[in-house]
C-alpha cells in the first residue's frame, strides 16, 4: 500500500487520505505519520520523497462517518487528479455512512452525471472479533452495483493491493473503488508477494490455482473471496489426495470478470462438481449477489453448491468457540471432509 503511494506521489499524482487513525492504519500497519515523543512534531516520510513531487496527505477523521464520507465524495469529484481514500477502522463502520453510499456513492453518475475516483477501504473478515467488527456488508455494495457504477474487490496479495491502488489513480475513467481489505492478511506471511510482481505484474481479478500441476486429476473447484482462500488451502494440504482440489480466487467481484474466470475455468471443463465457499452468513457476504454470473461461467452440465455459515440476523456470533466451529465447518463443506 506505502509503495502504491510513493510511487504515485513520485510520478506527480497526489494522495489523500483520511479516517479514524488513518495515520497509524487501522491496525497499526501504515506508519504515515511519524510522531516526535518529546517535541510534539510529525514527519510524514511520503512528503519527502523527492523536491516537486505531489502532495501526500493523511487526516486522523472523529467518527461521523455519514458527514465525512460525503465530504470525501465531494472533495474527489473536484479532484480527479488525485487519489483520494476514505479508511474505515472497522467494516461496520459502513452501517453508519450508508446514506453517503446510497444517496451519492452509488448512483451519482447515473443520477447527475458526475464521475468519482473515490477509493474506500473497508476492513472486512471473520476473524474472532464479534458481529460489530467482521463484516463491511459486502452484501449491501453488490446490491448496489448496476451499469458499472464502481469496482468491488477482495484482494489476496499484497502486489494486488499495490496494482488497485496504482490503477485506480493513473487509469482515464473515474469510478468508486470499493477495497474489502482482510484484516488477518496484513500480517500473513502467505500474502506477501515477490519483488517482481510489484514491478513486472498487473492486477488480476481472477487468480487460479498456484500450486495445481496437474488439472486432470482435479475433481473439485473451490471458488472463493478473500483471506478464507488460505483457510482452504491449509486445510488441502492436509488431505491425502489434495491434487483432486483445485481453488480459484474470486479478486473482483463487481464488474464480474466473466472472460477472466472462463478462461482459468477452461483447464477444468472435465470437472462438474464447482463450491463456492465464504466466510459470511447464507443471506450476506457474495453468494445471492454473485452466483448468477458464476453459474454462468462454470462449465456446461456441472453443478454450483455453497459452503460457507448458515444464515443469520448477525454478522457474526460473539463467542469465539463457535466462530472457531464455524469456520472449521464450512471449510469441511468445501473440502467434503467427514
Amino acid at each position: 500500500e506505502m509503495l502504491a503511494y510513493a510511487s504515485l506521489v513520485d510520478a506527480g499524482v497526489g494522495v489523500r487520505l483520511s479516517g479514524e487513525d488513518s495515520g497509524r492504519g487501522t491496525f497499526s500497519h501504515r506508519h504515515a505519520v511519524v510522531h516526535h515523543q518529546t517535541e510534539a512534531r510529525r514527519y510524514l516520510p511520503l512528503q519527502h520523497i523527492r523536491a516537486g513531487q505531489a502532495s501526500f496527505d493523511v487526516y486522523d477523521s472523529v467518527l461521523n462517518e455519514e458527514a465525512l464520507l460525503a465530504f470525501e465524495y465531494g472533495y474527489s469529484t473536484s479532484a480527479p487528479q488525485q487519489l483520494v481514500i476514505w479508511e474505515a477502522q472497522f467494516g461496520d463502520f459502513a452501517n453508519g455512512a450508508q446514506v453517503a453510499i446510497d444517496q451519492f456513492i452509488s448512483s451519482g453518475e447515473t443520477k447527475w452525471d458526475r464521475y468519482c475516483g473515490f477509493t474506500i477501504l473497508m476492513p472486512h473478515g471473520y476473524d474472532e472479533q464479534g458481529p460489530e467488527h467482521s463484516s463491511a456488508r459486502l452484501e449491501r455494495w453488490l446490491q448496489l452495483c448496476a451499469e458499472n457504477n464502481m469496482q468491488v474487490v477482495m484482494p489476496s496479495e499484497s502486489a494486488q493491493m499495490f496494482h488497485l491502488l496504482r490503477g485506480q489513480a493513473l487509469r482515464p475513467m473515474r469510478k468508486p473503488l470499493v477495497i474489502m481489505m482482510s484484516k488477518r492478511l496484513l500480517r500473513f506471511k502467505g500474502a506477501m508477494s515477490e519483488l517482481c510482481e510489484f514491478t513486472d505484474d498487473a492486477y488480476k481479478p481472477v487468480i487460479t490455482d498456484p500450486q495445481l500441476h496437474q488439472s486432470q486429476k482435479v475433481k473439485r473447484v473451490i471458488l472463493c473471496s478473500g483471506q478464507v482462500y488460505y483457510d482452504v488451502l491449509e486445510a488441502r494440504k492436509q488431505r491425502e489426495h489434495e491434487d483432486e482440489v483445485a481453488i480459484v480466487r474470486l479478486e473482483q467481484l463487481y464488474p464480474f470478470p466473466h472472460k477472466a474466470m472462463q478462461e482459468v475455468l477452461q483447464q477444468f471443463a472435465h470437472v462438474k462438481d464447482f463450491v463456492w465457499c465464504q466466510e459470511e452468513p447464507l443471506n450476506q457476504g457474495a453468494w445471492y449477489c454473485s452466483q448468477h454470473h458464476l453459474r454462468e461461467v462454470v462449465p456446461f452440465g456441472a453443478s454450483l453448491r455453497y459452503a460457507g455459515r448458515p444464515a443469520s440476523a448477525s454478522p457474526a456470533v460473539g463467542y469465539m468457540s463457535v466462530h472457531q466451529k464455524q469456520q472449521q465447518d464450512l471449510v469441511n463443506d468445501a473440502l467434503n471432509v467427514d
